[in-house]
């Protein structure tokens, strides 16, 4: 499988001690199947922090090593795609909220974010937050790789 990261200066090693906290799916390595989405993911990166220019790092990795990992898929958005979400993304600590070497599943996008924002302060309750995500367009899915026993079956190319 061939995968995506978009990120604002190039690097040899993947370091899971420089990913940030409070994202999506925990602190790891975010990838994409899609180029144009992890592009974007740069452009983003480079506009945000003002620095360096947008570039795409290809992966691969080899479709048997998936039978190595504890893996987590999120097919669509649901309810427990949300509590997931929010856990990872109120998680405070240095400490992972789940034990997972690999999820795969929506990404929570600006739009997401806002509907996660208004379950968050109760303007809506969690089966309408899901039905709210569940008919937005243009649903993208993201690759976290949080351990290195995940990290070291990937080979960039």
């Amino acid at each position: 499988m061939k995968l995506y990261h978009g990120t604002n200066r190039d690097f040899e090693k993947i370091d899971l001690q420089k990913s940030k906290p409070n994202k999506d799916f925990g602190r790891g390595f975010y990838l994409s199947a899609d180029y144009e989405q992890a592009l974007s993911m740069a452009q983003v990166k480079v506009e945000q922090l003002d620095f360096g220019t947008p570039i795409v790092q290809v992966y691969i990795m080899d479709d048997s090593a998936w039978e190595k990992l504890h893996v987590l898929r999120f097919e669509d958005y649901s309810e427990e795609w949300a509590k997931f979400i929010l856990r990872n993304r109120n998680n405070s600590t240095n400490v992972p909220t789940h034990e997972y070497d690999v999820v795969i599943g929506p990404i929570a996008n600006d739009r997401v974010g806002v509907q996660l924002w208004r379950y968050e302060n109760h303007s809506i309750d969690l089966p309408t937050l899901v039905h709210n995500l569940q008919y937005m367009k243009g649903i993208t899915i993201q690759y976290f790789f949080g351990t290195e026993r995940a990290i070291k079956l990937l080979r960039r190319i």
